[in-house]
C-alpha cells in the first residue's frame, strides 16, 4: 500500500525554482532517507510534505488523499527538527504529553501512550526532569518520543543526530533502528548528508542533485549499481575515484583502455556504437589491489599515509588528475610519503560511465 504519493512536485521562490518536478512513491512502513549536498533541496521536499513550505506544482497524496492546501496540523505528520525545541520549563513527561494535552486527549490515553514512548526510547528513568538536565541524546529522543505520542501516519526526520558528538550519533542512531522495527506500520522519512545513517537506516535511499531525483534504491543498490558518476561518488566514503578511458572493443564483455594504456576485459555489455569513444571508469577505494606496474591500472606517487588499524588509506598523485586518487587497504601496511605504487581492481569490480557521466549499465 503506498503510504505517500509525490506526483510533479515544484518548488519556486520567486523566479529561482529549486524542486524540478519530484516523482516518488513510498510504500507504507517503509523507512526512506534523502541524501544529497547542501542546497539540492532534501530539507525544502520534507517541509513541504510537513505542510512547512507550500507546493508551486504537483501533487502530494498521503494514503490516496491529496493534501496539497491541508494544513500542517491536519496532514497526520510528526516532525523531529535537528534542533530538539523542547519547552525548558517542563519535564520531559510534560513535554511528551503536551500536543495531546492541547487536543484534549483524555488523561488515561495521554499517560498511556507517554509511558509506551518512554519504554520505548529508554527514557523512563528521566520523566521528571527538565531539558537542561538531559545530555543531547537525550534530549533528541525526548524529540523523538513527542512525534512518537502523536501516532503519525508519517514520521519526518530533519537531521535529528547533526548536533551529536560521534558516540551519541552511534546510539541514537541504534535507537532510531529500533523505532523502525518497533514501529513498522509508520512509514518514515529522514533527511541526512550522513552516509552512515542513510545506509545503515534506510529501506530505500532517495539520492537529489540540483532539485532532481538522480537514483532511488535500497543502500546495496545504490553502492553496486550506481546510475551515474554523481551517485557514484555521492555514496560511499571515502568516494569512489574516476578516471579517463576509452572504449577498444565492444560487446557481452567489452575491452577497456585506461589511461595508462593498460587494457582490460571487463564483464560489461556494450553497444559496438561505443567502440573507440572516450570513457570513465570508477573504482571504489576499498576495490583496490596493489600490482605490477604491467597489470595497474593506476599507478602513482603516495602523498599521504593515514594508518587507522584495520585499514590504511594511501592518498596518491596521479599525472594529469587534479583530485588526489585514494585507495582503502586492510591491515597497517608500510607505505610511505613518495613512494611509488601500482594499483588494480577485479574486473567485476570496475564501473564504467559515458564521457557525459551516465553508468553503461543503465544504457
Amino acid at each position: 500500500m503506498t503510504g505517500l504519493s509525490l506526483k510533479n512536485i515544484q518548488k519556486s521562490y520567486g523566479e529561482t525554482q529549486v524542486l524540478h518536478g519530484i516523482d516518488l512513491d513510498i510504500n507504507q512502513g517503509e523507512f526512506i532517507v534523502f541524501v544529497g549536498p547542501s542546497g539540492c533541496g532534501k530539507s525544502t521536499l520534507l517541509r513541504m510534505i510537513a505542510g512547512l513550505e507550500e507546493i508551486t506544482a504537483g501533487e502530494l497524496c498521503i494514503e490516496g488523499a491529496r493534501v496539497n492546501e491541508l494544513p500542517a496540523a491536519m496532514r497526520g505528520i510528526a516532525m523531529v527538527f535537528q534542533t530538539y525545541a523542547l519547552y525548558p520549563h517542563m519535564t520531559v513527561y510534560d513535554n511528551m504529553a503536551f500536543a495531546m494535552r492541547i487536543a484534549k486527549e483524555p488523561k488515561e490515553a495521554i499517560h498511556e501512550r507517554v509511558m509506551e514512548a518512554a519504554r520505548m526510547l529508554q527514557l523512563e528513568p528521566y520523566l521528571d526532569r527538565l531539558p537542561k538536565a538531559l545530555s543531547g541524546g537525550q534530549r533528541q529522543r525526548v524529540a523523538i518520543g513527542r512525534a512518537i505520542v502523536r501516532q503519525p501516519k508519517v514520521f519526518l526526520f530533519d537531521e535529528p543526530l547533526s548536533n551529536l558528538d560521534a558516540a551519541l550519533r552511534v546510539q541514537t542512531r541504534i535507537e532510531i533502528a529500533n523505532l523502525k522495527e518497533a514501529m513498522t506500520e509508520t512509514t518514515m522519512i529522514y533527511v541526512t548528508h550522513d552516509q552512515v545513517e542513510a545506509m545503515t537506516l534506510a529501506d530505500r535511499i532517495v539520492v537529489l542533485s540540483a532539485g532532481r531525483i538522480e537514483q532511488v534504491g535500497t543502500p546495496l543498490e545504490l553502492y553496486t549499481n550506481p546510475c551515474n558518476v554523481f551517485v557514484a561518488q555521492f555514496i560511499g566514503s571515502p568516494s569512489m575515484n574516476i578516471s579517463p578511458a576509452s572504449m577498444i572493443k565492444a560487446g557481452d564483455v567489452s575491452r577497456i583502455r585506461a589511461e595508462n594504456g593498460v587494457e582490460v576485459d571487463l564483464p560489461i555489455s556494450a553497444s559496438d556504437t561505443l567502440n573507440g569513444l572516450p570513457l570513465q571508469i570508477g573504482i571504489r577505494p576499498e576495490d583496490f589491489l596493489v600490482s605490477t606496474e604491467r597489470e595497474a591500472l593506476i599507478s602513482g606517487e603516495v602523498l599521504f599515509v593515514e594508518s587507522l588499524g584495520e585499514v590504511t588509506l594511501l592518498h596518491i598523485r596521479v599525472e594529469g588528475h587534479e583530485e588526489s586518487t585514494v585507495a582503502k587497504l586492510p591491515g597497517i601496511l608500510d607505505f610511505h610519503k613518495g613512494e611509488r605504487i601500482h594499483l588494480t581492481a577485479q574486473p567485476e569490480k570496475v564501473h564504467v560511465f559515458t564521457e557525459d557521466g551516465d553508468s553503461l549499465k543503465y544504457l
